[in-house]
């Protein structure tokens, strides 16, 4: 059984190699070309941002809504204050409440969860025909074990070294998202305590801390009502993509690739 699927698997190799150069013959390479050639006239400032574009413009998205979450929030926030014969604040005030913390924590804890959730499901899960799965026969490159790697000069630091250093970079990447989640989800419960608490205090009730926030049907509420978001965004993206496509996009198969097949 064991040289059967050495053969299969280097059968699969050869036509996924013979495929991927087949749909680079023609207008991929011209468009690659295109490519080197503007980097190439690019220097200072244009360069960085023509090499950095995605980021840059991630993060500008990033500070757009953000701003724009903080400037609405702080309005909503002096009107539901007015609503209850309380005084407004000003938006430096409302940036230390709780209710600030709450609302943008509650969501950071939910988009850095799907994120690590979904590093490590794509690990050892594979869902057939999906540009977001490895292949089920062809060798993948992230399958190398990095040991192999060791004598590469290019090759991380971590790698040639070995030892601990590269058991803690193999997962550096779920270690930091699920960091970043846990932090997150920490600040979630300290704003929404301050928040809950405000609420318990007006309506005659005791305040409660983080810990005892924890406890509380509302704060779990406001957590599955965002993982449950993010964890359909990641179903439909992982489906979508076995038949849907976007020209030009990594995320996506090529426009012309059969639908059964994985990957670029």
């Amino acid at each position: 059984m064991l040289p059967d699927a050495r053969t299969s698997v280097k059968r699969a190799a050869d036509q996924a190699s013979a495929e991927e150069a087949e749909r680079i013959a023609g207008s991929a390479t011209r468009q690659a070309v295109q490519r080197t050639v503007r980097l190439r006239r690019l220097g200072g400032v244009r360069r960085f941002a023509y090499e950095n574009g995605l980021a840059l413009v991630a993060v500008g998205l990033f500070l757009f809504a953000i701003v724009g979450q903080v400037l609405t929030g702080h309005a909503d926030h002096n009107q539901e204050q007015r609503m209850h014969g309380e005084p407004g604040v000003s938006l430096g005030a409302y940036l230390q409440t709780g209710a600030f913390l709450e609302a943008t924590m509650e969501n950071w804890e939910s988009e850095f969860l799907q994120m690590a959730i979904f590093v490590v499901l794509t690990a050892f899960l594979y869902q057939r025909g999906s540009s977001e799965s490895k292949d089920l026969t062809a060798p993948e490159a992230v399958d190398q074990r990095p040991e192999e790697g060791r004598g590469d000069p290019h090759a991380p630091w971590p790698v040639r070294h070995g030892g601990f250093p590269l058991a803690l970079y193999k997962h550096s990447l779920s270690i930091a998202l699920f960091s970043l989640f846990a932090i997150s989800f920490s600040l979630h419960a300290v704003g929404g305590a301050e928040e809950y608490s405000e609420t318990q205090v007006a309506h005659g009730g005791q305040p409660v801390s983080a810990l005892g926030y924890l406890g509380t049907s509302r704060f779990w509420f406001e957590s599955f009502q965002n993982w449950q978001s993010e964890f359909l965004s990641v179903a439909v993206l992982v489906l979508f993509t076995i038949w849907l496509r976007e020209q030009g996009s990594p995320q996506s198969k090529p426009v012309a690739a059969p639908s059964s097949d994985t990957g670029e």
